[in-house]
């Protein structure tokens, strides 16, 4: 197969995004595989009243606005919720966080939260699915590759934990 990315040229994230290419492929070429599983959200979900709470809020909310602009589902959804996560985790909340490991990878995350090593990038897309999944799958990429960088310089052992996940309209 030719090569998907050209030597010397630079992407960013949302470029992967309009690549008419498999998810599968584009990783190969950036030296990472893809494994499809189930994901047990159990082991990541935070008090359960709390969540109950942020869903019947977002209901009633949704009454009373139009989710018809990625902007509006960004504040209207997408905030609110990140922002119960980073407060049950306890974890640093980020968004449009600028990140630039090589000129292959380099961009703004829509919305990035950490704590220590355990790191959760999310991406906000309204259109196809695969497509914003291989965009989500780069930028974790790139904080691995960050991630490795900077456990290089700390001497950490343990690896981060990488959990994301995309907004379709």
């Amino acid at each position: 197969m030719a090569p998907i990315l050209e030597v010397g040229k630079s992407y960013t994230f949302p470029s992967y995004f309009e690549m008419a290419y498999e998810p599968e492929d584009i990783l190969a070429e950036l030296g990472y595989g893809l494994q499809r599983q189930r994901l047990d959200l159990a082991k990541f979900s935070g008090p359960l009243e709390q969540s109950l709470y942020l869903q019947g809020k977002l209901q009633q909310r949704l009454t009373y606005v139009s989710l018809t602009r990625e902007a509006a589902r960004r504040e209207i959804l997408m905030t609110p919720i990140l922002l119960e996560v980073a407060e049950v985790a306890q974890a640093q909340l980020r968004i449009e966080y600028s990140l630039q490991v090589t000129d292959q990878l380099r961009g703004s995350l829509d919305y990035y939260l950490y704590k220590n090593q355990q790191l959760l990038g999310v991406d906000a897309k309204n259109a196809d699915l695969t497509k914003g999944f291989t965009q989500l799958a780069v930028e974790f990429i790139a904080l691995d590759q960050s991630n490795t960088q900077s456990k290089a310089r700390s001497q950490n052992n343990h690896p981060p934990i990488l959990l994301g996940a995309v907004n379709q309209k």
